[in-house]
Parts: structure tokens; sequence; C-alpha cells
């Protein structure tokens, strides 16, 4: 379908939303016009009027033939995906790329599974970041058959993040803050590290200092 830019005034700046519209030579499955009584068979005005409406009701016998692919977050058409994205519960931000909303969209029942959990928080942060993460925490699990022991991990409830980009330049700390404020427990404190690739040297440590 034909798609147009259209700008509305927000608080913020937003790119401009695309509607779609009328496609311009796309056949109807179901004329009208050969489906009038006989008499209007031959009458140029009733079938040019329903010509109009065959020129309507195309893209509505396009859609349904195709709405599977609709609900493909891969092959969704791109006004369509952060409505498909709202019925599984996702708000898309609208700085993200088509490609890495995509992603969100298909992934979206992976990420709520692991939500609140360092494999979670990873997954999240690769796809908004497409870079490699290592994340740190410091809490820990074990076993023991001895009653009161040590407890594992450390008391101070903390998480280090890094983010190994080739152009740490080109990721929006802000957002990259936001997302992980938003995926830990509210009583973790986290650190953010962007590093570039070719800088890394050794494994990520938590600090809580």
């Amino acid at each position: 379908m034909i798609e147009t830019a259209v700008t509305t005034t927000t608080n913020r700046a937003r790119p401009p939303r695309l509607y779609r519209g009328l496609v311009p030579r796309l056949d109807t499955p179901r004329p009208m016009g050969p489906e009038l009584p006989a008499l209007f068979q031959d009458d140029s005005f009733a079938q040019r009027l329903t010509g109009a409406f065959d020129d309507m009701l195309a893209p509505v016998f396009s859609t349904l033939d195709n709405f599977e692919a609709y609900l493909d977050a891969w092959l969704s058409p791109e006004d369509f995906l952060d409505w498909l994205g709202a019925w599984v519960g996702l708000e898309l931000d609208e700085a993200l790329s088509l490609e890495q909303r995509r992603q969100f969209v298909a992934r979206a029942h992976e990420l709520f599974r692991v939500r609140g959990t360092l494999a979670g928080l990873r997954s999240h942060l690769e796809t908004f970041t497409g870079a490699k993460v290592e994340i740190e925490d410091t809490g820990g699990v074990k076993t023991s058959t001895t009653a009161d022991s040590a407890l594992p991990g450390s008391p101070n409830f903390a998480l280090q993040v890094r983010i190994i980009v080739d152009h740490p330049e080109a990721i929006d700390r802000g957002r990259l803050e936001a997302l992980v404020a938003a995926s830990k427990p509210a009583h973790v404190t986290h650190k953010i590290e962007i590093v570039k690739r070719a800088d890394v040297s050794e494994q990520v440590e938590v600090t809580t200092a």
C-alpha cells in the first residue's frame, strides 16, 4: 500500500508516522461490476462507480489474504508492528531501528520468561545494542548440607554491566541506563561501562564503592 509520512506535534521529537492507503494497480479478487444486474453491465457510469469501490476494497482483500504475515514480527508492516508489540505488552522505543523493533517483538516471549534475571537482562541489552554484553552481580547460589553455613555472594546488592562494542559513541547511554533500571530489581544498584572492543583486556568485576 501507499505509505504517506505524517508529522505530528508532540512534547518530544518523533519520526513521521506512516499510514497506508490505496495501492495503484492492485486488482481485486471479487470485482463488483460483474455482480451487478444485467441492466448495469453495459452502463459505463455504474461500472466506473463500482470500480472505485474495487480500488478501495482491494487492499482489504489483500490484507485478509496475507493476514498471517501481519502476525509475523519479521514480515509485519511497520505501522502494524507497534500494535503487534502491544499485544504482548511491549512499548517499543521509536528511536530503535526497524530491525531492532522486529527483534524485540519476535523475542518478547523469551525476554518475558527470563525477565529479572541476568540472562534476561543480557538478552535485552544485546538486542538493544547489538553488542556483546558482560554482566556480573554480587549474588550467588549454592547448596549445603551444613547448618548455618555462610551465605553465597556479597551483602551488597549491585551489578556491573559492560557493553563491548566497536563504536561506543553510537550507544545512547541515557536510554541504556533507563533500560537497565527498568529491568533489574529496584533494590539493586548498577554501573554501566561502555568499552571499545579493541580495548577489552579483562573480565568485568563488580565494585560496590
